[in-house]
């Protein structure tokens, strides 16, 4: 009986060694979501370029300045800049992180595109859809990175979107659109647009 229970003690503890450790298979998860990617620059910017927009709503405590340094401009940053409401581009620079925005004290909404045009019947997508309807939006030479016509802007090659969906969608299976705004407002460190820098290092892994 002392020599059954000792041989079961053994094959336990033998089990146990070689059980997948739940730190170690974390760590191992992360490392393969992190690890680098290499993604062209050409086919990154067709997706920006279709996710960007020329304006975004940034906070609603902002306002119009005179920019003439006045040292008591409610507006003016400690740090030096100015906290603006809102900001234009001539061109594409910024996919904003949050769907919409309403700023009823000064009379302005804004809509994102890629709320309205991703998340089309439902606040959920899956990898598929979100393929298939990133392809369908309309490209617009944007801000950063190598130019591109949006005559040449036509993606055949899936896989860059593919990548922007993992890194939006973290372990999750599907894509939420709180998720999504959530993740680009994180990959943009904590800024209300995200503009090209950070996201080519996002596909590439560098963030």
């Amino acid at each position: 009986m002392k020599t059954s229970i000792a041989l079961f003690a053994s094959l336990l503890s033998a089990s146990n060694a070689f059980a997948p450790n739940a730190g170690i298979t974390n760590r191992l998860n992360m490392e393969l979501y992190s690890t680098a990617v290499e993604i062209e620059p050409k086919e990154a910017v067709k997706v920006f370029g279709r996710l960007a927009e020329k304006y975004i709503m940034l906070d609603d405590s902002g306002g119009m300045c005179c920019y003439s340094a006045c040292s008591d401009c409610e507006f003016r940053l400690p740090g030096g800049g100015y906290k603006m409401a809102d900001q234009s581009s001539a061109r594409p620079k910024w996919i904003p992180s949050y769907p919409e925005r309403k700023f009823e004290s000064m009379d302005k909404e804004h809509i994102t595109a890629w709320s309205t045009q991703i998340f089309t019947d439902g606040p959920m997508v899956t990898k598929e859809k979100f393929v298939e309807r990133v392809k369908e939006m309309k490209f617009n030479p944007p801000l950063g990175g190598p130019y591109m016509s949006a005559s040449a802007a036509g993606i055949e090659d899936e896989s860059t979107i593919e990548r922007l969906f993992d890194v939006l969608r973290g372990e999750k299976e599907n894509l939420t659109q709180h998720r999504m705004s959530t993740r680009i407002k994180e990959i943009a460190k904590g800024n209300e647009g995200l503009i090209w820098s950070d996201f080519i290092a996002a596909l590439t892994g560098e963030e």
